[in-house]
């Protein structure tokens, strides 16, 4: 009994002072004074060793890590990201846990340990053994998993001119294997060797194959993996003045060549000793928060100048739109900032401009016979016009409600030369009538939508209609046509407010390049797949509303709409398509182009109109047509890519 009780007393766990005085705290108990200094200071903790976390759950990790379910693993490595985001420490610690992850058998738990090392690369700095590691997954079969793995080379660190060497035979070895992964790779490159200009630095020779006393060949420009080196040293240059001296001649020439042909990879270098100086300083002086806001005061100038042009006479103010268009799409060339606020404001004002033509003085003042021409100038400017509005809307994001009521302001003014332009050309009487009826719904619906924004408004085009609106329903159609011909004329430019963040969804068609001249052969009647890759901005939806167009040479056309798991998100604000559409054709007796484009798919629908007390041409509010039903269309969004094709008659 005495050995079991000395054995109890021997394993019972002792309390640590921290513990003991956490206990007196929490009891709330004054000192007694019995015992002598029980209520001094404590002493000083460190608070590295204080474990916020019991030693027992630790170990939770390594068991989630090694679960049997694969969701299990995906959130212990969640777990490891949100505690090594906080802790540069355990991210150092974790570091091996999930590189382990990398060779884990399900694709989600290896790109998801990617993503995760990704978030916490400014904490880490991958050795050569751990680098080797993640190197290897660059053969994986899948192109998320490659291409996340080029995203997450982009941001880490590494400790030696090895890794580097290592990291570049590997990336090398992937464009060999995936030449699709080329633009990938020459991105991955280009962060790579400006991360790390010293260690790149003493590898500048064996990359280049330079020699100090002879000569060497020059390689082939067209060599991918060449480009990829160059794009290496080039972007470790720029931090690196010592290292263009160790450039050759044709290094130079490259140089010069690429800086033109791939401005987004390499760099501008100041090169000591060439009559082309690429200076640092003229491209990153405008760079600057400075500049951008100079950038907005010139783009608020160019507004607050056209709200002068009703002083102007029509061909004054045409040329001050003109210059002022023109002024603003170089203003988005220079300032990517600012692209999407200046082409949106330029866009509008060529809304402006077209109506602005299409009400000039000799149109109006002569009977229609007279003047056919103009007529029909007037009527491709006005469908110019609502396509344009369609862009407005659906083309740029975070538009405020007071910009959308613009832009809807602009639409109705080209509705309304429709109309008159309709009733110019003599149809008949009940088509004038329907007209007339679906305008009227028209301005009863932009009332409603943008009720607030109608303050706004004042003197304006729909202003003007409003308080006519009780003549308008009770006149003939032939009597609305002339007093929507007289506001027209006599309303004057709606003043678009500066928006204060506007972008433009794009698109670029990454693969197929265009650049081949060797047709793609196949059997008439049979089909051949074409990949698209593409990398989309500020597009909402992609799913929904992103389709490609193939135009053949005849005028065929066909809208392919992709799958939803065609497309990945690798940013906030971007999206990437990859995905394989089927070209078709009857047989040809010689190779000849396709283009290939992006689509942006909208739909734009209008509310029914409230009752009002109409009378007229209609008996009642009833024998009104419906609201108009949703105008859906496509916007084109991306520059058309040309393929060569060539179908062959079958084989009998």
């Amino acid at each position: 009994m005495c050995l079991l009780v000395t054995a109890f007393l021997f394993v019972q766990r002792k309390r640590t002072a921290h513990e003991r005085a956490k206990e007196l705290f929490a009891s709330g108990e004054f000192s007694s004074g019995r015992k002598w200094a029980d209520d001094a200071p404590k002493e000083k903790l460190d608070t590295n060793t204080v474990n916020l976390i019991a030693s027992g759950a630790c170990g939770a990790f390594v068991h989630g890590l090694e679960d049997e379910m694969f969701e299990v693993r995906i959130a212990a490595v969640e777990a490891l990201c949100q505690l090594a985001r906080s802790s540069p420490s355990f991210a150092e610690k974790c570091l091996d846990f999930l590189v382990d992850m990398f060779n884990d058998e399900i694709e989600e738990v290896r790109l998801q340990s990617i993503h995760v090392l990704r978030e916490i690369s400014t904490h880490i700095t991958l050795r050569e053994d751990q680098l080797d590691t993640v190197l290897a997954v660059l053969e994986d079969s899948s192109r998320d998993i490659r291409e996340a793995l080029h995203e997450l080379l982009c941001y880490t660190n590494v400790s030696t001119k090895e890794c580097i060497q290592l990291a570049l035979l590997e990336l090398l070895k992937n464009l060999n294997k995936y030449p699709t992964d080329r633009n990938s790779v020459w991105k991955c490159l280009t962060f790579l060797g400006s991360r790390h200009p010293t260690l790149v630095l003493p590898l500048v020779p064996e990359l280049l194959s330079t020699h100090p006393y002879f000569d060497t060949p020059e390689p082939d420009m067209d060599d991918p993996a060449y480009i990829a080196v160059l794009v290496l040293v080039f972007n470790a240059a720029k931090s690196c003045p010592t290292m263009p001296a160790l450039f050759s001649d044709h290094t130079f020439r490259h140089y010069a060549y690429l800086r033109d042909s791939l401005s987004h990879l390499v760099p501008p270098l100041r090169l000591p000793g060439r009559k082309q100086v690429y200076s640092l300083d003229s491209v990153d002086s405008g760079c600057g928060s400075g500049s951008v806001e100079s950038a907005k005061l010139f783009l608020q100038q160019s507004l607050n100048r056209i709200s002068t042009i009703q002083n102007l006479e029509t061909t004054g103010a045409q040329d001050l739109l003109n210059f002022t268009i023109r002024d603003l799409q170089r203003l988005g060339e220079l300032q990517t900032e600012l692209a999407g606020a200046a082409d949106f404001c330029a866009t509008y004002l060529r809304c402006q401009l077209l109506l602005m033509k299409a009400l000039q003085e000799k149109l109006w003042n002569m009977a229609v016979p007279l003047c056919l021409k103009q007529n029909v100038t007037a009527t491709a400017a006005a469908q110019q016009i609502l396509e344009e509005t369609y862009k407005l809307e659906f083309l740029y994001s975070s538009l405020e409600s007071r910009q959308v009521a613009t832009i809807h302001h602009v639409r109705l003014q080209a509705k309304a030369l429709q109309l008159i332009l309709t009733a110019r050309s003599g149809p008949g009487l009940d088509l004038l009538i329907s007209s007339c009826e679906k305008f009227l719904q028209e301005i009863e619906c932009f009332q409603r939508m943008f009720l607030t924004e109608l303050p706004h408004l004042q003197d304006s085009f729909v202003d003007k209609l409003l308080e006519l609106m009780p003549r308008l329903v009770s006149c003939k159609p032939v009597e609305l046509v002339k007093i929507l011909q007289t506001t027209l004329r006599q309303s004057g430019l709606l003043q678009l407010r500066l928006p204060e963040q506007i972008n433009r969804a794009t698109a670029t068609i990454i693969e197929p390049t265009g650049e081949s001249d060797n047709p793609l052969r196949f059997t008439s009647g049979l089909v051949v797949a074409l990949d698209i890759d593409a990398t989309l901005e500020h597009v909402q939806d992609p799913q929904d509303k992103v389709k490609v167009q193939v135009l053949y040479p005849d005028g065929q056309s066909h809208v392919i709409h992709p799958k939803p798991a065609d497309f990945r998100k690798p940013g906030p604000t971007r999206h990437r398509l990859i995905t394989q559409v089927y070209l078709s054709h009857t047989a040809w007796t010689e190779p000849s182009q396709v283009e290939v484009r992006l689509l942006l798919a909208y739909s734009s629908s209008s509310s029914s109109p409230s009752s009002a007390n109409k009378s007229g041409w209609s008996d009642s509010i009833d024998s009104l047509p419906p609201a108009e039903a949703a105008v859906e269309g496509t916007i084109p969004f991306s520059k058309p890519v040309k393929v060569y094709i060539m179908p062959k008659p079958a084989r009998r």
